[in-house]
């Protein structure tokens, strides 16, 4: 059957009138994106700095809820004919954008037809692999990012015993050391995780070149299948059931609901994202540390790129959207390429620098022998040659499939399974979500 796009849908009467009346008016546009509190401070002080660094463009900045209600939101205004010229989505709904067909203008197809001086090679390898084509073009333009991090107390690796200076590099390591950590009671949680799928599986797959999915995770088709019940994965996870059993590992929670356990100190180690170096310079009350992911040495000797998180910014299409309009996206994109646009948002934020040229800015600048810790994000992202298992995702309906594996993760902890069978089960739940995708694409 004719592919149709996933977003499309009857438009409504009313259709957005063009941008553009009179040739001495700015082109007038809207971005719509799920940045609160200082996050969007931060955003509108690039906005304000875009539209007074130029005549001929004028954007504005909407707030539109967390990041699913944007996405969400988004998908109501395209079928409504009336979609933001530009859109912050974050990277699990990368695979349902692509899948949208003609709802999206790529940033390939901005550059093609505006001109706008937007070089995929300047982005970091493995930011730009996830918003990208598997041929390289990019799809949507990096904006938000961070990598997933080890942070530790240095309290409690003091009072344990452990060098502060010196955190563990490998699984084994940190499993001595959280034996460490609960046998001189040096915090109450010895170890315990953030974002259990996306850091203990997701980015454990990438570190180790291990494959998520088939198809190069995603990116080489929308038949691609689950791959998480491999051995090796299984084995880690049968590690982080034994050292709940043992009491070095407490489970705290889905996505980000442990992360009050780092920025009180209860935590000895806690796996978090980078993006939490703002709340903790500014709330942590406790001397900590960063530190690179662990690796498994006997998967592999030397770990390779961690894998994002955060949104990229894509650009929308809309009945009678002129192009001026879609040049003045471009220009807006291109704008936030800048290095010292990158570089400043990073500072302000916690999120890592995308480009090269930023995070060299942020360098020459001293910010980071200002903030010791703050580029391992960066330079973890940076490691290595990026391969088809580390460059990221390219999965449909993702965070329904991050859901399941959480749940077959709990039954196990709970011990109604093993791990064997939680990974297995995790992987015929989560097929069956991507069939559907498949089935729902090809329509």
């Amino acid at each position: 059957m004719k592919r149709r796009s996933l977003l499309a849908g009857t438009a409504a009467a009313l259709v957005v009138a063009p941008a553009v009346g009179r040739a001495a008016e700015k082109t007038k546009i809207v971005w719509w994106h799920a940045m609160t509190a200082a996050l969007g401070d931060e955003v509108n002080r690039i906005v304000d700095a875009f539209n007074q660094g130029q005549d001929a463009v004028e954007l504005t900045a909407i707030y539109k809820g967390q990041y699913p209600d944007v996405l969400t939101a988004n998908i109501a205004a395209f079928r409504a004919g009336q979609a933001p010229h530009l859109v912050q989505i974050f990277e699990v709904g990368t695979g349902s954008m692509l899948a949208a067909g003609k709802a999206t203008k790529q940033v390939w197809e901005l550059v093609k037809e505006t001109g706008a001086e937007i070089d995929p090679k300047a982005y970091i390898p493995a930011v730009r692999g996830y918003y990208s084509l598997s041929d390289g073009r990019m799809a949507s333009m990096p904006f938000n990012s961070s990598t997933a991090v080890m942070w530790y107390s240095k309290d409690a690796f003091r009072k344990a015993g452990l060098d502060p200076d010196k955190p563990p590099q490998t699984w084994p390591e940190v499993v001595a050391a959280a034996k460490a950590i609960k046998d001189k009671n040096a915090a109450p949680v010895p170890m315990t995780t953030s974002w259990p799928t996306w850091i203990q599986l997701e980015q454990y797959s990438a570190l180790h070149n291990l494959p998520f999915a088939s198809k190069d995770d995603g990116f080489e088709g929308l038949d691609a299948q689950l791959e998480i019940n491999s051995r090796a994965h299984v084995k880690h996870i049968e590690r982080l059931l034994d050292m709940a059993k043992e009491g070095t590992f407490k489970y705290a929670g889905r996505d980000n609901a442990p992360d009050q356990l780092l920025v009180s100190g209860d935590a000895g180690i806690h796996f978090n994202s980078s993006a939490a170096r703002g709340n903790m310079v500014k709330s942590a009350k406790y001397d900590w540390g960063m530190a690179y992911l662990p690796y498994d040495p006997e998967i592999i000797k030397t770990p390779l790129n961690s894998i994002i998180g955060g949104a990229s910014v894509w650009a929308m299409t809309a009945p009678g959207r002129t192009p001026a309009e879609y040049k003045a996206a471009a220009t807006f994109l291109q704008f936030l390429g800048k290095p010292e646009i990158d570089a400043q948002w990073s500072q302000g934020t916690g999120y890592v620098p995308v480009t090269f040229a930023g995070f060299e800015l942020s360098q020459k600048q001293g910010y980071y022998d200002k903030n010791p810790g703050a580029d391992i994000a960066v330079k973890q992202l940076a490691r290595g040659d990026v391969t088809a298992n580390s460059k990221g995702l390219r999965l449909g309906r993702l965070p329904e499939i991050r859901n399941i594996i959480q749940e077959e993760l709990e039954k196990a902890l709970q011990g109604n399974q093993n791990a064997q069978q939680a990974m297995d089960s995790a992987v015929t739940r989560g097929n069956k979500v991507l069939r559907d995708f498949e089935k729902s694409a090809k329509a």
